[in-house]
C-alpha cells in the first residue's frame, strides 16, 4: 500500500466540495490560511509551523478551494466571496465558533475579508506578507501567478520567495514542482489569476474604509526584503487597523513563516496567549 502523502490530511464537506484539512493539538484554535503560490498546500506553507505551535492550540489548516487536495468542482467560480463561505462552511462542520487567523499573503486578504464579514467568527488575526489593499503588481508576484510548471521555474520563484536562498533546496524544489504537476493543479492555478494579473490584486482588495472598521487586535508581519507583496502593504494595513501592531523581520523575504519559523512562532504564540 502507497504511503499517503503529508499534505492530505483529514477531509470534511464545505458546501458542495470537500475541503481537505489539517487539525492538530488542543485549545484555543488558530486557523491558518495559505498563500497562492504554485502547487501549495497548507502542508507545505505551514508544515514547519505545526511542530512548533501544536502543543499551544488547537491548529486548523484548509486547502482552499482551487489549491491543493481539495476538491475542484467542474465550472465552480473561486473567488474571495466563495473562499469566505468556505472558511465558515470548514469552521460551521467542525463546530468552531471563534478563531484565531493567520493569513499568508493571499491568505492575509482572505483574513481581512473574514473579519470585515463575519466580526463574531474571529478573534485576532495575524497578517503576514499580505495583500487585501491596492498596489501596482510587484515582478515578484506576476513571475508567482504567471508560473508556467518546469523545475528551473519553481527554482526561481522559491528564490524569488526568500531573502536566504539555502531555504530554496533541491528537495524542496522538486517537492514544489512535483506538487504543481499534480492533475488538475496546473489548470485550477492558471484559471484563478489570468492576465492582467493586477485585476488579481484588485479582487483581493478591500475597502479602506471597512477594513479601517476592524475592530480586531491584530499583528502584522512582514519581511524586509519581500520581493512579492511590498512593505509599504502592511505600512498601510498598520494605518488602516486601530488595534494594529506591526514586527518587521530583517533579512527574510515573503516566506516569514520558513525564514524565521521559530521566532515566527514565538511571535503569534504570545500575540494569541496574551
Amino acid at each position: 500500500m502507497a504511503e499517503q502523502r503529508p499534505e492530505i490530511a483529514n477531509s470534511i464537506q464545505t458546501g458542495k466540495f470537500k475541503t481537505n484539512y489539517h487539525d492538530l493539538g488542543q485549545g484555543d484554535v488558530v486557523t491558518l490560511l495559505h498563500g497562492s503560490g504554485p502547487g501549495v498546500t497548507a502542508w507545505a506553507n505551514w508544515g514547519r509551523l505545526f511542530p512548533l505551535i501544536k502543543d499551544d492550540f488547537r491548529v486548523i489548516a484548509p486547502d482552499m478551494s482551487g489549491f491543493g487536495f481539495t476538491e475542484r468542482v467542474p465550472g465552480m467560480k473561486n473567488n474571495m466571496i466563495n473562499w469566505v463561505r468556505q472558511t465558515v462552511d470548514l469552521l460551521d462542520a467542525l463546530k468552531i465558533e471563534k478563531t484565531n487567523l493567520v493569513g499568508n499573503s493571499f491568505g492575509g486578504a482572505l483574513a481581512l475579508s473574514m473579519a470585515i464579514r463575519h466580526p463574531d467568527r474571529v478573534k485576532k488575526l495575524v497578517l503576514m506578507g499580505a495583500m487585501g489593499v491596492s498596489f501596482p503588481i510587484t515582478y515578484g508576484l506576476d513571475a508567482v501567478w504567471g508560473y508556467e510548471p518546469s523545475f528551473e521555474a519553481m527554482e526561481e520563484l522559491l528564490e524569488i520567495f526568500t531573502y536566504d536562498h539555502s531555504f530554496a533546496t533541491p528537495e524542496l524544489i522538486k517537492t514544489r514542482y512535483e506538487s504543481s504537476m499534480q492533475p488538475g493543479f496546473q489548470e485550477s492555478f492558471h484559471a484563478l489569476f489570468p492576465e492582467p494579473r493586477q485585476k488579481g490584486v484588485e479582487s483581493m482588495a478591500a475597502d479602506a474604509n471597512y477594513i479601517r472598521g476592524i475592530p480586531h487586535e491584530t499583528l502584522i508581519v512582514h519581511g524586509r526584503e519581500d520581493r512579492v507583496i511590498p512593505l509599504e502593504n502592511s505600512f498601510r494595513l498598520l494605518k488602516l487597523i486601530d488595534r494594529a501592531q506591526l514586527h518587521v523581520f530583517g533579512h527574510c523575504g515573503h516566506w516569514t513563516q520558513i525564514e524565521h519559523t521559530q521566532e515566527f512562532a514565538d511571535l503569534i504564540r504570545n500575540f494569541f496567549k496574551r
